[in-house]
């Protein structure tokens, strides 16, 4: 069933994501695009049934005050302006209020009376819509996933084997950036419990040589990006059909990385990044998904509950962990430290509570004293932050007595370390991940 839609031109608003949410908060599904949206591209859309012309203190670009094309008007689909003095068909506002509440009746009263929507948004209809989607698309061809074991890709995998079967091969590589134990976990839980058709290839020496001496944040993903597409090339050469890519692109990704009248918080590794001579087509089933989305999405697939609700893991793994240059030894460090975290956050309990924990070992020394001597070591941060969407996250208040078993283990435990500290630091104005 092709749900309807609410479709929002980015006119250089930063409540474009709260207004989408807040829309499918409603039932009725939303996407954003760009406020230059041609007619074909607006034609192509199905079931678009009102449009939000969303503007902002965004909305200069080059110099230049940003338009809304023409044919947008000339649609007779029902517009809903906002902050747009030059609105030249439907109701014009100028805001969506202050408060959710009455943010929610301005919309309700344009989605349901004015536009004539349905509230026919969920995650079953989404799923039937992509499985009839990727069938089109792949038909009897074949699809190779990334498959990293994460909330992510675990859904892709679940949607595609849905959709294509035994079509879907899943390669999960072990570029040196994983936590501890996972690419066995990973092996564990998809070839040998869900007989999934998997390749497992250890490319550590591979990614970790490609990275060295490499401190720019930016430089390091789209190595790890551009690294990981050459090895399914690789992979797929010793395969007959491969024509598609699949990847766990979501929605907080591709605002992240940038549009036009937003600027660039972090590249992802699966957004750019990717070699211009890339010899695979793209499915990404979950694009226009949040966080949360995608797993109410693995569960309505019928995904264990562990798998749905793992702890989110970036795709460069580690290596935006290890901040700056990478060092084996570092690396190292970082994981038996990111072990320990996770060890006593779920002997406390907190693994279902804190939506995402983890440590970050910067490239720098302190001084301090082990066995009476002076050493010059390195310290671990530990970050523990809650969001439901991925784009603000609060810090949690961890108990004080737990910080210093934490403490007293990785200071004990973890060769090259000498300090241990707690980031209390919020999104915004700080980004969950380091780098």
């Amino acid at each position: 069933m092709k749900q309807d839609m609410i479709l929002i031109l980015d006119l250089g608003a930063k409540d474009n994501v709260a207004v989408a949410r807040m829309i499918r908060s409603l039932g009725v599904y939303s996407e954003i695009k760009a406020h230059d949206i041609s007619a074909e591209e607006l034609a192509a859309l199905a079931n678009v049934k009102g449009i939000i012309i969303n503007g902002g203190p965004n909305n200069i670009v080059d110099g230049q005050t940003i338009e809304v094309s023409e044919h947008v008007f000339e649609s007779n689909i029902p517009t809903l302006a906002v902050n747009y003095e030059n609105a030249k068909a439907g109701k014009s506002i100028e805001s969506l209020g202050e408060d959710d509440e009455s943010k929610k009746a301005t919309l309700k009263d344009f989605i349901f009376n004015t536009a004539k929507a349905q509230a026919n948004w969920n995650m079953a209809n989404f799923i039937a819509d992509q499985v009839e989607l990727i069938k089109k698309e792949v038909g009897d061809k074949k699809v190779l996933l990334a498959l990293s074991g994460g909330v992510d890709s675990s859904v892709v995998a679940a949607i595609l084997i849905k959709a294509i079967g035994k079509q879907l091969t899943c390669v999960h590589v072990n570029h040196g950036l994983m936590r501890k134990g996972e690419s066995e976990q990973v092996i564990d839980v998809f070839k040998h419990q869900l007989d999934a058709n998997l390749i497992y290839v250890d490319a550590t020496d591979r990614f970790l040589d490609k990275l060295a001496g490499v401190d720019d944040p930016e430089r390091k993903r789209k190595i790890i990006g551009a690294e990981f597409i050459r090895v399914f090339e690789e992979e797929a050469r010793k395969l007959e059909g491969i024509e598609f890519l699949a990847q766990g692109t979501i929605y907080p990704d591709i605002v992240e990385s940038g549009t036009k009248t937003a600027k660039v918080v972090k590249s992802h590794h699966n957004v750019g990044g990717l070699p211009a001579d890339m010899n695979f087509k793209l499915i990404e089933p979950l694009y226009y998904l949040f966080k949360d989305e995608v797993r109410t999405c693995g569960v309505e697939l019928g995904l264990p509950y562990e798998m749905v609700y793992r702890q989110p893991f970036p795709g460069p793994g580690l290596g935006v962990r290890c901040l700056g240059a990478i060092t084996r030894d570092r690396l190292n460090a970082l994981r038996e430290a990111d072990a320990i975290l996770r060890e006593e956050f779920k002997n406390a309990g907190l693994d279902r509570k804190v939506w995402q924990y983890f440590t970050i070992i910067p490239d720098f020394r302190s001084t301090g004293v082990k066995d009476n001597a002076r050493c010059y070591e390195w310290p671990v941060i530990i970050r523990a932050v809650n969001t439901v969407d991925a784009m603000t996250a609060t810090i949690e208040e961890l108990d004080w007595s737990l910080l210093k078993k934490i403490t007293n283990r990785i200071l004990n435990e973890v060769q090259g370390v000498n300090r241990v500290c707690y980031d209390l630091s919020p999104k915004p104005c700080a980004t969950i991940e380091f780098e």
